[in-house]
């Protein structure tokens, strides 16, 4: 066998690990016709009923020893339900996990080392935003699978009565005039609220800063440093230019219900933000576009967070072989190709960004993707996104606060988040 548990992991796990590579363990380890079958959970809306028809076929045509089992998973209590099987005797054989939560499984013990595979799995130019919260302490436990990162989303019809031009929206300097052109006559040149989070960090990332960093063994909160100070004086110049809230985020109210109602020129969003706001607004169909977050200069776009999914291969699974010869098949040239067109996502690798050349939206976030990050990868950050200190420190910033002094309160109680466990 290829793989390598994790250091420490219990004995427990370890000895799973171990059956689980026998032939004759697991729950469904043949079919009694010389047949396995790979028990996979992937998560609901990351495939389509028909591009999961298509793929599964193909698979079991060109592996003929191998049936395919999808299981189509909840996002609510996923996490508790993958905790759970990994804890098992009665785990699937590859699960799909939110990208930022596979630090916090591999910590347990619960996952294969798939570093081993990175070559044959294309490892050499996955998306970092990926790949980078897919690894823990030097190991690949999660494998690329597809990504979403926010753009901007913005109304053409305004774009053209203030004379503005998207096209030519390179540089933060350049958003900033553009914004302040539109927000005349009773339009907002943007929407944006005042806890939107995930902008701040792709503005504070542009900055050279980190929501957290880590020295000794032990992460601290990084809000209070200059480049983070940096980002977020940006993020109040460019929110002062509409009428976004400063004490909520995107959902409350839905910003695209808020941009559907006629006057806002702009949001930050996923491309499938325009879905929604036409939807609510059928006057708007066609009047919608997209454009990458800009950077601090004209050759590097802006720094976004990016969301998605990695693969993972359980320590108990009955099949890790075969869970890996499914991984390479869906993560390969040709189903992420397929897949990046179907469902609108970018790719697992920047090699493959051109796949979405004809999606407008999905060839922004492709742009934007090739600058994407993540949040810390330490099985802690959950407890700080739980808690989440940053949105009071931006609400306190954008209502009048000292930047410094809230930065330094929020950035001890990330520490105090982060460091709660150890």
């Amino acid at each position: 066998m290829k793989y390598r548990l994790l250091a420490g992991g219990s004995v427990l796990v370890l000895t799973a690990a171990l059956s689980a590579c026998s032939p004759s363990s697991g729950p469904d380890s043949g079919n009694g016709d010389g047949r396995t079958t790979v028990d996979v959970w992937l998560m609901r809306d990351s495939v389509s009923a028909q591009f999961q028809k298509e793929f599964t076929a193909d698979f079991e045509k060109r592996h003929p020893t191998i049936d395919v089992k999808i299981q189509i998973q909840e996002w609510d209590g996923i996490g508790q339900k993958i905790t759970a099987a990994l804890a098992s005797n009665d785990a699937p054989d590859v699960i799909e996990a939110g990208n930022t939560q596979v630090a916090q499984y591999a910590e347990s013990g619960g996952l294969l080392d798939l570093s081993d595979h990175k070559d044959e799995l294309n490892g050499e130019d996955w998306l970092s935003g990926l790949a980078e919260p897919g690894s823990y302490e030097g190991r690949q436990y999660g494998i690329p699978y597809y990504a979403a990162n926010r753009v901007v989303i913005y109304r053409t019809d305004l774009f053209a009565k203030a004379g503005v031009d998207a096209a030519k929206i390179k540089t933060r300097e350049q958003w900033i005039d553009a914004t302040a052109q539109l927000n005349k006559g009773g339009t907002q040149g943007i929407y944006l609220p005042g806890q939107m989070w995930y902008a701040l960090a792709g503005f504070i990332w542009d900055e050279g800063g980190d929501l957290a960093a880590e020295s000794g063994g032990k992460w601290s909160g990084a809000l209070d440093t200059p480049e983070a100070l940096r980002g977020m004086a940006f993020y109040e110049k460019l929110q002062a230019l509409g009428k976004g809230p400063k004490d909520s985020d995107e959902d409350d109210p839905p910003q695209a219900e808020v941009m559907a109602q006629g006057q806002v020129a702009q949001v930050i969003s996923t491309p499938g933000g325009a879905k929604v706001i036409a939807e609510n607004n059928p006057g708007l169909k066609g009047k919608l576009a997209f454009f990458p977050i800009p950077g601090k200069t004209a050759d590097t776009p802006g720094a976004v967070f990016t969301g998605g999914s990695d693969l993972v291969v359980p320590a108990a699974a009955a099949h890790p072989d075969e869970a890996v010869t499914f991984i390479k098949e869906l993560t390969g040239d040709t189903w992420q190709k397929k897949l990046a067109v179907a469902m609108s996502y970018v790719p697992n690798r920047t090699s493959l960004a051109s796949a979405v050349a004809d999606d407008p939206g999905a060839a922004a976030m492709a742009v934007g993707a090739a600058n994407g990050h993540a949040t810390p990868n330490t099985p802690g950050w959950a407890a700080v996104e739980a808690e989440n200190p940053i949105k009071d420190y931006m609400t306190a910033v954008l209502t009048g606060g000292d930047p410094a002094k809230e930065a330094a309160k929020a950035s001890q109680d990330i520490t105090r988040a982060m460091n709660a466990g150890s």
